[in-house]
């Protein structure tokens, strides 16, 4: 949760956020006049502003200006009516996170307020390169190993220049907190870091997302918008799990890439941008390519520089130190003794293959110690935490059976272009409806539910035509 700083002359539209956001969690700190905004900025710094832009006595765009001056990192989202629609548009331009119109929608504002709480978390947290003392800190990129010290060394190497970066590693291996060390290591560090998780928003959506468009551009597109890459013009965007991204939309980013220019969805105007490029993927790239769904040219352009993570099972030596990190960060966040670990209880962590990686391991041992609660960690307790994973998998082949069955039926029905996609689309778009059942709609506790961000939930409901009253 963070603090969220609303700027509103109308005293109804201060209490409406003060409701809202309060009942998420949040510190709300209100202001109706510019004047007030600005010394709130300064010595309450808060994690996100929402400001209107028409207040009486103040030039909107000016103040968006003096807010940017005090902390450039700062998200500002603009709610505008449509009489300072080009005003909200020059604030995006400007750098502004995202604007919204009045009246805005909740379910939308809080989604825009959270997606931009994430990228004051990735911005703000230091990523510590393989700390000497194990202090719990927040993040961390953790490893010996001959393997993690070229990653290291290639940070520190292409950190401080201008060059794209693609970072790759399977699931789990910490491909996020390597771009993060990129970029907080760089000559762009005092400039925002915009991060667009490609897989998460669909296709048809993602070229908008990115590059902006045009009012009429397509259904829907009531406004134009203003995208990601020109919106972090002097800054850093991290395309993650770039691998997803359509042909489509890999011809647009390459052109970025190659002339510095972008052209909004439904427009002829050229725009030049100044931005760094980092992007990550799980997916092998070479195998897509083959196929025709990744283009070779954007794997070169984007290729300049790579940062490949080793599975954990490849770097088996680096378990005791990150077993050690992970003790003293979760020892200090459930308020327990920082307890032993047994030779055996270590020798059982580095037998294990680790499918998910260095994330698997984490929460391995965050479970591991709520069952001793800071009483030494023996094998026992070990396998006992693996077991959690174990039981899931077993008590699951009933349910592949019957999934089988279903998967056995559509490729009766079904075969040629599209039908991977439709099975899987089907599938989600149940879930998805079940979750939201199950939490009578509440789109926060359904994403909890199916460990989605809720961003991430918004945009597949967006995609699968959910609306948020049906359940």
């Amino acid at each position: 949760m963070g603090t969220i700083l609303v700027v509103d002359d109308e005293r109804g539209v201060l209490r409406a956020f003060d409701k809202m956001l309060s009942e998420l969690g949040h510190r709300v700190l209100t202001a109706s006049n510019a004047n007030l905004a600005l010394e709130h900025v300064r010595e309450q710094q808060p994690d996100v502003v929402v400001t209107d832009l028409c207040m009486p006595g103040a030039d909107g765009l000016e103040t968006f200006r003096q807010i940017r001056a005090i902390n450039a990192k700062l998200p500002v989202i603009i709610m505008t009516g449509q009489g300072t629609m080009d005003t909200a548009i020059e604030a995006t331009k400007l750098g502004a996170f995202d604007y919204q119109l009045k009246p805005f929608d909740p379910e939308s504002m809080v989604a825009a307020i959270e997606r931009a709480m994430e990228g004051v978390r990735l911005m703000r947290r230091n990523v510590e390169l393989n700390p000497r003392e194990s202090a719990g800190s927040a993040d961390a990129i953790i490893g010996d190993s001959p393997a993690m010290q070229d990653v290291f060394k290639a940070i520190g190497r292409v950190a401080a220049t201008d060059a794209t970066v693609l970072i790759r590693g399977e699931s789990g291996t910490g491909k996020e907190l390597v771009a993060r060390a990129v970029y907080q290591h760089s000559l762009r560090a005092e400039a925002p870091l915009l991060v667009v998780n490609c897989a998460a928003i669909p296709d048809a959506l993602l070229e908008s997302e990115l590059f902006g468009h045009e009012r009429g551009a397509f259904t829907g597109a009531q406004a134009r918008r203003i995208g990601k890459f020109q919106q972090a013009h002097g800054g850093t965007v991290f395309l993650d799990e770039i691998g997803d991204i359509s042909i489509v939309v890999q011809a647009k980013i390459l052109r970025l890439l190659q002339q510095k220019t972008l052209e909004r969805v439904g427009s002829n105007e050229t725009i030049q941008v100044d931005v760094r490029v980092l992007a990550a993927t799980n997916r092998d790239l070479e195998q897509a390519i083959s196929t025709g769904s990744f283009r070779q040219d954007l794997y070169h352009r984007l290729n300049v520089v790579t940062i490949a993570i080793r599975p954990l099972r490849e770097r088996s030596s680096d378990i005791p130190k990150l077993v050690d990190y992970f003790i003293a960060r979760y020892s200090r966040e459930l308020k327990i003794d920082r307890p032993l670990v047994s030779g055996d209880a270590l020798d059982a962590l580095r037998s294990c293959e680790w499918p998910g990686n260095v994330r698997e391991l984490e929460h391995c041992l965050y479970r591991t110690l709520i069952f001793t609660r800071g009483y030494p960690i023996q094998a026992s307790d070990i396998a006992r935490a693996r077991a959690v994973i174990e039981d899931t998998g077993r008590s699951a082949d009933p349910e592949e059976k019957a999934l089988r069955d279903v998967v056995r039926r559509h490729l009766d029905s079904h075969s040629g272009e599209g039908t991977h996609e439709r099975l899987l689309g089907k599938v989600e778009r149940l879930l998805i409806v079940e979750a939201l059942d199950r939490t009578s709609g509440n789109q926060t506790h359904a994403a909890q539910l199916l460990g989605l961000t809720r961003p991430t939930l918004h945009a597949k409901m967006q995609r699968y035509g959910i609306e948020p009253s049906k359940n």
